[in-house]
Formats: C-alpha cells, sequence, structure tokens
C-alpha cells in the first residue's frame, strides 16, 4: 500500500534505481510569440513531433532538494518504508505561494495515481499555509506532464523563451489558485 508522508530528508540519491528519469512523447506544445510595440503575445499549439528528455539527478541536486525539504513543505510516496516519489515544494512568502520544485515517481510505479495524491497533498499544505496559488515550471516539450497538470486544476499562466539552452524547449509556467 502507498502511504504519502512529509518527506524529512534525502540521505541518498534514490533516482538512481527509480528507472527511467525523464519523459519520452510523440507530442509537444509548439511555442509562437509575437511582439508589436509595446504588445507581447504567445501562442501554444499541439503539434506531433517525438522528444525525448533525460535528467541526471546528481549530490549537488540532492543537497539543493534537501534545502527545500527542510522547509517542511515536502511529501514522499512510500511503499513500505521505502521512497518511490517525491514532491519537493518551496514556500515563497514574497509573493504567498508554494512552488513544485520537484515531483518524481520511480518509473515502476507510474500511471498508478502517486502523482494525484501528490498533488492533493500540494494542495492540502498551501491551504494549510494560506497560500494564494500553487505554481510549477516545465517543458513546452514535456506533454504528459502538462496534461497531468492540467488534469489536476493547472493553468498555463506563463512562458519564459530564455530559461533552457535548447532552442526547442520553453518553460511554460502554471498555477492553481488555492485561495480562490
Amino acid at each position: 500500500m502507498i502511504e504519502i508522508k512529509k518527506l524529512e530528508k534525502l540521505t541518498s540519491n534514490p533516482t538512481l534505481n527509480w528507472g527511467f528519469n525523464g519523459y519520452e512523447t510523440d507530442k509537444i506544445f509548439s511555442v509562437s510569440t509575437i511582439k508589436m510595440g509595446s504588445s507581447f503575445e504567445f501562442s501554444l499549439r499541439e503539434k506531433k513531433q517525438y522528444y525525448k528528455k533525460v535528467w541526471e539527478t546528481n549530490n549537488e541536486d540532492i543537497d539543493h532538494l534537501n534545502d527545500i525539504i527542510s522547509q517542511g513543505n515536502s511529501f514522499g510516496a512510500f511503499e513500505n518504508n521505502e521512497l518511490i516519489g517525491w514532491a519537493i515544494c518551496d514556500f515563497r512568502a514574497w509573493n504567498n505561494s508554494l512552488f513544485i520544485e520537484s515531483i518524481l515517481v520511480h518509473e515502476k510505479f507510474r500511471g498508478q495515481s502517486i502523482g494525484k495524491l501528490l498533488i492533493k497533498n500540494i494542495n492540502r499544505k498551501a491551504r494549510e499555509l494560506q497560500c494564494r496559488l500553487v505554481e510549477l515550471e516545465t517543458q513546452n516539450t514535456n506533454y504528459p506532464a502538462i496534461q497531468f497538470y492540467q488534469n489536476a486544476g493547472f493553468s498555463i499562466t506563463g512562458i519564459n523563451t530564455k530559461l533552457y539552452n535548447d532552442s526547442t524547449e520553453t518553460a511554460l509556467l502554471m498555477s492553481f489558485d488555492v485561495l480562490a
């Protein structure tokens, strides 16, 4: 049985044993931007295009995630007390939001609603902190994640065309209103 609990600290790098760490898709969102004078518009459209991205989580990443985890707003998914997924969240007082820094589930456990359980706990924590919203950033090429977040109630609220070195990737900012 899967149990969601407050994540205390990563003592090692569990992703080394979590299988494929990234995403693979045959569909992406193509981002178009138009600037006319002081006006700026962007549009997204689905496009059939294969894309694969693999992440490597190193010790420096684990240290960074532990700094965020120490705030006490992150969650782990456990099976038999073994960590099989996480949602690492950064409370940002300056704009009264909870930012999802990382959400990841062991490959063997994907498609079993663990991500939904993690999002439920994040939203509960955001209400407890009286945040106005939960926000995150993902790539326009990460079609499966975008669909997942939209199904969880998130909306695309902005873009950053310069965040990534890869010109194919545009950062999509998404948020969920907590105190609406």
